[in-house]
């Protein structure tokens, strides 16, 4: 049985984790937007275009073969239990990822055709 530091320790950890991370996002969009205020009062601020199309192959792809690695590999080590969900929650979205970039590529595809 673990002492009663250990256990203090184990349960404080998560916690410490937590609130760091929600302090360093808070500070990181706080400066960003104040970064952002700075530059259009300057005159120097591009709006940022995002490439969602890029985006969901890259993260499609990534989310596919992650999942489908967990899949074997929960099949393999329990066979057909609940573990093996942990592979087809991100098999199963990187796999719609994928078909919506197929899909917005047949889109576009057809657009330019008009």
């Amino acid at each position: 049985m673990p002492s009663a530091a250990a256990q203090v320790i184990v349960t404080v950890i998560p916690i410490v984790g937590i609130v760091t991370g929600g302090v360093l996002l808070f500070f990181f969009l706080y400066w960003s937007y104040k970064q952002r205020v700075l530059m259009i009062e300057k005159g120097q601020y591009v709006k940022f275009e995002f490439d969602f199309d890029t985006f969901s192959l890259l993260s499609g792809l990534v989310l596919t073969f992650v999942g489908a690695c967990l899949v074997v590999f929960f099949i393999i080590l329990e066979g057909f239990t609940y573990p093996l969900l942990s592979g087809l929650i991100p098999l199963s979205v990187g796999v719609s990822l994928l078909v919506y970039y197929m899909l917005r590529a047949k889109m576009n595809k057809r657009r330019n055709e008009q």
